[in-house]
């Protein structure tokens, strides 16, 4: 019988010419993933380091394509469209919050219909336009707005028509690109390694890191490199070398084909149908009793069953069935309802993260704000601009990833004998602890500035400088650099390696969700706070003047929800079994 081999790009411009092996190694031969000719993909040819260099060099790339837009596009929208700071920040919100959420949206669509492969490119296409649209709308002559400043003195609340037209459809084009572009690269990086072999395993596991590192990195030459170029020569060269840099990306990625492996995908419904249709059944026999179970009990040999069926029993009535005779492809089998129990016991270890999307939301808002009162002069010439304290983390991630993973990792697998050292679970309850101590930090730290700014009568002067070093908040910057390589790269790994195999984009995506629906619980937190501590005389713990406010009253708020939400991870945690699909966990 010969099995037909659908291969996960999808992509109509692979070669689908069958043609014959050479005699390899039957050990060399990968079961599950093919090369990019649908040839049975040979180990020692085809993925590992050599594949997943190139893809790190693009998610690098990509980074700094990014955050050389979302880094100052607040000062782009008051200086360039001419918006009042409130409205700049609402939209830079608006956007952020839309730009974390589409990659569930474009894993969706790469797991069910285009594959990982095809949809990076059909991605970095679209990411390209937009940010050659960009680079348009910066060019675009305002001299409306000139005359209209020339006049009134102000040019607030006006910009050209045509130029924010532009200037928003290219803004959200980006977000709609890196939302295809952001889960696939990486889970496509992943799938570079073998899961069942150890030695690839255990690379697996460092790919992770040296993924976060190449991110890291390209983060930090996006916010420091780009934003210098934008306040200092131009806008449109400053949104014009991310397009360049992005069609570069776009070719490395191509360069790289004839060495990637591509995961077969199996043949028949897309695994959110298959999962949905468990829901479905077991909710119509919710008041069944055990009859007579369908005829496909055998769960599909790509789908690898899961572990730890004696949960979420409920949704073994999803394999039931009155009549034998009628139990055709509408039963579901076995391996469909461990897919289905598989999400459902992310679901916790997913809520219980959420904290630390809210911590995360903190430093590009009011750890910059701290930093903004201090003294930032090094030496008697150059004064660190505000936006680049937020490089701070990117640079600790950098340095502390190599030593975790040359390290750390080798000295924990001697203790545990874990392949990665510690477990992903330990590694996220790591992050969430150090994320802890960095709240805990920045409100010492925030207490210690108030009192200088009253022993200096600076208490009604918001915008004097508070006489205290910036550096007294390297501390917090450095906490939360080892908190994000911790927890990040951790819920990274987590949620690549136990969704199914036909979901991993979805489970990449998960953890960027993560964040984003934690932004948006930073901004409902911070507007509760704002009004119900202010009111009348009485300023707010967040107050415009930082020095009549209490920020750190708001940062020990941050680290006892985040003690409560570490407490319910590690109760949840402890009852977690992992997906039997990965040798290192």
């Amino acid at each position: 019988m010969v099995n037909t081999i659908v291969i996960d790009s999808n992509s109509s411009d692979l070669l689908s010419t069958p043609l014959v092996l050479p005699q390899e190694d039957e050990d060399d031969i990968l079961s599950d993933a093919v090369d990019y000719k649908h040839r049975p993909a040979v180990r020692s040819k085809t993925g590992r380091w050599r594949s997943a260099a190139f893809i790190i060099g693009v998610e690098m790339a990509e980074r700094i394509a990014f955050y050389g837009i979302q880094a100052n596009l607040i000062n782009f929208l008051t200086e360039q469209l001419r918006q009042s700071t409130a409205t700049a920040a609402a939209n830079v919100n608006a956007w952020a919050g839309v730009a974390t959420l589409l990659p569930v949206l474009g894993a969706v669509i790469a797991d069910s219909f285009l594959g990982k492969y095809s949809t990076v490119i059909a991605a970095s296409i679209l990411y390209i336009l937009g940010l050659g649209l960009l680079t348009l709308s910066a060019v675009l002559p305002s001299e409306d707005c000139r005359m209209h400043e020339m006049r009134l003195k102000s040019a607030f609340g006006c910009s050209s028509h045509l130029q924010t037209v532009i200037f928003f459809s290219a803004l959200y084009l980006v977000a709609l690109g890196q939302g295809g572009h952001k889960p696939c690269v990486q889970a496509f990086g992943a799938d570079q390694f073998d899961g069942n072999d150890p030695l690839e395993s255990r690379a697996k596991s460092s790919f992770f890191n040296w993924w976060y590192f190449g991110l890291s990195l390209g983060a930090l030459l996006g916010i420091g490199v780009l934003s210098y170029v934008q306040d200092n020569l131009s806008w449109g060269l400053g949104f014009g070398i991310p397009c360049i840099i992005l069609v570069i990306a776009l070719l490395i990625f191509v360069l790289g084909t004839s060495t990637y492996r591509f995961i077969k995908k199996s043949e028949g419904q897309s695994p959110f149908s298959r999962i949905g249709r468990v829901f479905v059944r077991a909710a119509r026999n919710r008041h069944s009793k055990p009859l007579t179970f369908g005829n496909n009990e055998e769960a599909d040999d790509l789908i690898k069953p899961h572990h730890g069926s004696e949960h979420f029993r409920f949704l073994d009535k999803a394999l039931l069935t009155h009549d034998v005779s009628k139990a055709d492809g509408a039963v579901s089998n076995a391996g469909e309802v461990e897919e289905a129990k598989a999400l459902l016991r992310l679901v916790p270890i997913w809520a219980t993260s959420l904290i630390f999307g809210i911590v995360f939301a903190q430093v590009s808002t009011f750890f910059t704000k701290q930093g903004v009162t201090l003294d930032r002069s090094i030496g008697s010439n150059f004064k660190i601009p505000a936006a680049a304290l937020q490089s701070f983390v990117g640079i600790f991630i950098i340095i502390i990833l190599p030593i975790y993973d040359f390290l750390l990792v080798p000295v924990a697998r001697n203790i545990t004998g874990n392949h990665a050292g510690i477990s992903v679970l330990q590694r996220i309850g790591t992050g969430l602890f150090i994320s802890i101590v960095c709240m805990v930090v920045a409100a010492v730290v925030e207490k210690r500035r108030i009192e200088i700014a009253l022993q200096h009568g600076l208490i009604d002067l918001p915008k004097s400088t508070v006489p205290m070093s910036i550096w007294w908040l390297l501390p917090q910057y450095a906490l939360f650099g080892a908190a994000d390589a911790f927890t990040i790269v951790g819920l990274q790994e987590f949620f690549y390696g136990q969704v199914p195999v036909e979901l991993r984009s979805v489970g990449i995506s998960l953890y960027l969700s993560v964040l984003g629906v934690g932004s948006f619980l930073s901004s409902f937190l911070v507007s509760f706070i704002d009004k119900s501590t202010g009111g009348g005389s009485q300023s707010s713990w967040l107050s415009d003047n930082l020095n009549r406010g209490h920020l750190d009253y708001f940062y020990w708020v941050l680290a006892g929800l985040s003690s409560v939400g570490l407490l319910l991870f590690v109760w949840f945690s402890r009852s977690y079994i992992y997906a039997n699909n990965k040798v290192h966990m």
